[in-house]
């Protein structure tokens, strides 16, 4: 505590923690410490916290003032008073608590120093384009043609948003910082210009076409190439087909999402496609060569002697390409014997003595031991 006749007080290098010789820099941060622990945005309805601020941003003012400093580390806070006086509140002297906190509460603190514009160039918006596509798509690729609405570079201004082609001005409002700074209690506070929408500029004559905004809707075709192996939600990016900047910034990206529509006959299956075929009794207990439909072409099937209903074939290199990549995957085939409902009178004596000879003893058996039994015939 200071042996000043201000008792109640702490000294100001206690107050901010740092010692008598401590640089400009030191003092800076150890300040900002404090400022940040007790900032009242940071401790709503808390009267100490804020009493803590208010102290700390006083020990900072004088500290951080060479003439201030002298007079106080010579006469106390007598020294100190005299030099300034307290009445503004803790920043009547000028310190700026923008060029302490920088970003951190955003618009919160203006900046100190010179003109703070707000003219850095912002990126166009990134569009997105729902695609959907046939099913053979995935497997071949396509190339289709899209209409996209986007926004481009006003052709009657040339992006520039003025009818004199001087493009924008400074804004006379906030002079270029983008924001206009008042007072409000102990510290400093910057709102968004409302003239010129926190840009920092003005149009004086604006263009008819665009109103200023250097930019106008317009519906453009886009060839979108889609390679073979792609899945259902795969976006396609295309960089800069997006929206134009505004005052000839960077366009944004245009990303096309794909879709694909089932197919009647086949299901993929990562990059297997799997379907379904009937086969006969005859053409499963002895045993066939047929030919189906792929989705690429005929596919000649074999089916083993003894092929149970319900059982998978699988033909190599015959389903989905992988994606960027000369592989394949497979086509799987899962055979279900068809049961005739109706025989001719011939058929049925045929079946009858095949059944006589087939004989096969009709007890309860487990569902686990027929599906063992299954895999020792398969």
């Amino acid at each position: 505590m200071s042996t000043n006749s201000n008792v109640e007080k702490t000294d100001y290098y206690e107050v901010l923690g740092v010692s008598r010789e401590a640089t400009d820099q030191e003092l800076k941060s150890a300040y900002r410490k404090k400022a940040l622990k007790f900032h009242p945005d940071r401790n709503p309805g808390n009267h100490v916290a804020e009493e803590k601020f208010k102290e700390a941003s006083e020990a900072y003012q004088v500290l951080s003032d060479a003439d201030k400093r002298a007079a106080y580390d010579r006469y106390g806070f007598a020294g100190a008073a005299a030099g300034q006086g307290f009445g503004g509140g803790p920043f009547a002297g000028g310190v700026d608590i923008g060029d302490i906190f920088g970003d951190l509460f955003g618009e919160m603190f203006s900046r100190g120093g010179g003109p703070h514009r707000a003219t850095r160039q912002q990126r166009g918006d990134d569009l997105r384009f729902d695609l959907a596509i046939d099913f053979e798509a995935v497997i071949f690729g396509t190339e289709t043609e899209v209409k996209i609405r986007r926004l481009e570079a006003c052709e009657a201004c040339h992006g520039r948003g003025s009818v004199s082609g001087r493009g924008p001005a400074m804004c006379p409002q906030c002079q270029g910082r983008g924001q206009v700074r008042y007072q409000q209690g102990f510290f400093a506070v910057a709102r968004t210009c409302g003239a010129c929408n926190g840009s920092g500029q003005v149009i004086s004559d604006p263009c008819p076409s665009c109103h200023g905004e250097t930019r106008v809707t317009a519906e453009r075709k886009f060839q979108v190439k889609v390679p073979p192996g792609v899945e259902d939600g795969t976006r396609i990016r295309y960089a800069g087909e997006g929206d134009v900047g505004r005052s000839g910034a960077p366009s944004g990206d245009l990303y096309v999402v794909l879709s694909i529509r089932p197919h009647e006959l086949f299901e993929r299956d990562g990059n297997d496609l799997r379907c379904a075929i009937p086969i006969s009794f005859p053409q499963a207990a002895l045993g066939a060569e047929i030919e189906i439909s792929g989705i690429d072409g005929p596919v000649t099937l074999k089916i083993p002697e003894g092929t149970q209903s319900g059982r998978e074939l699988r033909v190599r290199d015959r389903g989905v390409p992988f994606l960027n990549d000369k592989r394949k995957g497979d086509l799987i085939v899962k055979v279900l014997v068809q049961i005739p409902r109706k025989l001719t009178r011939a058929q049925r004596e045929l079946v009858t003595e095949l059944a006589e000879s087939l004989a096969v003893e009709n007890k309860p058996t487990s569902p686990g031991l027929i599906d063992k039994m299954k895999d020792l015939f398969n």
